[in-house]
């Protein structure tokens, strides 16, 4: 476990295991947001929601779609230009079913 470790170090390890996360989901633009929440029940967009809540928490100033770019490593409406794809009638019954189980 990690309880030789202390608390600064252990924040320090979270920081650069969630910056190697959102640079894999820069990098895997093939992976649709609707595949994520279909197997994990989380997407690119939750990240970026999960952000702003934890600036607006230290009382930054920043918007929604602030904190999404940081994220995509662009405008969320530039990304899905780019790369989104129209989902499936399998890719939303799958999303629903994994979304249910975060209640």
């Amino acid at each position: 476990m990690t309880d030789n470790v202390d608390t600064a170090t252990r924040i320090e390890l979270e920081a650069a295991a969630f910056r190697r996360l959102v640079a894999h989901l820069q990098h895997r633009t093939d992976v649709q947001n609707i595949d994520l929440m279909g197997h994990s029940g989380f997407c690119r967009n939750c990240l970026g929601d999960w952000y702003l809540e934890a600036a607006e928490a230290k009382g930054l100033d920043m918007s929604k779609e602030e904190a999404r770019a940081a994220i995509y490593g662009m405008p969320q409406s530039e990304w899905k230009e780019r790369f989104q794809t129209d989902a499936t009638d399998e890719q939303l019954d799958r999303m629903k079913t994994s979304v249910a189980k975060n209640q």
